[in-house]
């Protein structure tokens, strides 16, 4: 295979009692349990009116603009499958449209991530497939290639390999790396557990403040009077 034109099959992928346990949590939580340092970037937004984004990871690397390697990955995808797609965060031309997202529903696809543009934002909303992207134009794209397939790739710092769980919620992209899941799925869940009986806490008026002028006292701050 030539590196940068390749297609490669997936080694390993998340199970789907796992990517279900991760829907049901926010995204913000799972990032707080990876030290909140990992994001797909601020620029991916969804491009769908609600609702969660979860599944196993089917890379692609695209020469921005040009969406053959794309078209490629609909056909191979899996029931499930979240499509990644980095194309250089380029907004000059779309990746997909709406003919490629009625497709990608036939087959079963759980959603996008795409690095680049879409078109025919309006279908996106209707169909509600959920959908990250870095921006919207009516230009189309290029089919020429190359490309590659389930190879690692990044976003915006974040790697992402083949069968990575992807999340997506309104407050942005995060992947868990498979080696991880079990670890982080725990910490999420401890995470979401405390705010849980925190809010029960403001809703009785009991929780404790104290912390505040804690932390302002050993950051040095003068109280005037």
């Amino acid at each position: 295979m030539s590196i940068g034109n390749r297609i490669a099959k997936r080694s390993r992928c998340v199970d789907k009692a796992t990517v279900d346990a991760f829907a049901k949590l926010p995204v913000a939580n799972v990032s707080d349990a990876m030290a909140r340092v990992f994001a797909g970037g601020p620029s991916l937004r969804p491009m769908h009116r609600d609702g969660v984004l979860a599944g196993p990871a089917l890379t692609v690397r695209s020469r921005p603009g040009d969406n053959l390697m794309l078209h490629k990955a609909i056909d191979m995808a899996q029931p499930g499958d979240v499509i990644v797609c980095d194309a250089g965060g380029d907004l000059t031309n779309a990746l997909m449209g709406e003919l490629m997202l009625a497709q990608a529903l036939k087959r079963g696809v759980a959603g996008f991530v795409l690095n680049g543009a879409i078109r025919d934002v309006d279908a996106f909303r209707e169909t509600n497939l959920p959908t990250f992207a870095a921006g919207i134009t009516h230009r189309g794209p290029y089919k020429n290639g190359p490309g590659e397939i389930n190879t690692p790739i990044s976003l915006d710092g974040m790697v992402i390999e083949p069968g990575d769980l992807v999340l997506g919620d309104s407050d942005g992209v995060l992947t868990v790396p498979f080696d991880m899941l079990e670890e982080i799925l725990a910490a999420t869940q401890a995470k979401q557990d405390a705010e849980d009986r925190q809010m029960a806490a403001i809703r009785e008026g009991t929780v404790d403040r104290s912390w505040v002028d804690r932390a302002l006292a050993a950051s040095g701050c003068e109280v005037l009077d």
